[in-house]
């Protein structure tokens, strides 16, 4: 079981690198070279390059989802960290359900109040502070099991933004520039919105992996989680402005 943890942890963070730089790739470098290409150099490049980059971002993702899954398993429900006292309960089987469903309702959210970032991004800060709340005192989380389950919430709402909404977008707008047309405004800006939110929550999602083995002074406080979301999201917010600001030779 040794064995397998330590194989499932590197599988786990080599399809995390994988996943994740290349979102970076997407969102810090692709998008504002994207912006200075004409229209025959986009019909070249872009279906020889995206292909292969979308190849290696779409199953990073699948794969760092699936080895997550089998470590949350294996580590947690197999091996006993989901309660500090106590046991499963229907409480914590609902948690663990929602923390696999959310995407449903952040599908929603997305649709009706994503144009506007701050407005969304409180009202995502409300329901992950509430799903905190519901895990610790109605589930009766351990410690390390909340902050591994807010990072698994995380992982499959951007896993299924990778599969369901963004890869299948991205086909028709390769296609559409490889053909010589004008891509579909609208999926351009449903895969920038989804791949932009991925972003944004993938910095505290990897704060999740290393703080569930890690605990500092007071990081058992729900708040100190919270600081880290929002410290996160200022860093984000930074990141794309300073990628605006880079410029080439």
């Amino acid at each position: 079981m040794d064995a397998l943890s330590v194989f499932l942890r590197w599988a786990h963070i080599i399809a995390g690198i994988l996943w994740i730089g290349h979102l970076y790739f997407f969102n810090f470098v692709n998008a504002q070279i994207g912006t200075l290409l004409d229209g025959e150099t986009k019909k070249k490049l872009v279906p020889q390059m995206l292909p292969r980059a979308l190849y290696w971002f779409r199953w990073g993702a699948a794969w760092t989802w699936i080895t997550g899954l089998l470590l949350l398993m294996l580590v947690f429900y197999h091996g006993g960290l989901m309660f500090e006292q106590g046991g499963w309960t229907t409480a914590a089987i609902v948690m663990v359900v929602l923390t696999f469903l959310v995407f449903k309702l952040y599908d929603v959210l997305a649709k009706v109040a994503g144009k506007n970032g701050m407005i969304f991004a409180v009202i995502g800060f409300v329901l992950i502070a509430a799903m905190y709340f519901l895990m610790v005192e109605w589930g009766g989380f351990s410690y390390r099991a909340v902050n591994i389950h807010i990072g698994a919430m995380f992982g499959t709402i951007m896993a299924a933004n990778v599969w369901m909404i963004i890869w299948p977008a991205q086909k028709k707008i390769v296609a559409a520039v490889r053909d010589g047309e004008t891509p579909d405004a609208g999926l351009a800006a449903k895969a920038g919105q989804r791949s932009r939110h991925n972003t944004y929550l993938s910095v505290p999602l990897i704060y999740t992996m290393i703080n569930a083995h890690t605990v500092v002074p007071g990081a058992s406080s729900m708040f100190y989680l919270f600081g880290v979301i929002i410290l996160g999201w200022a860093v984000t917010a930074w990141l794309y402005k300073k990628a605006g600001t880079l410029k080439g030779f």
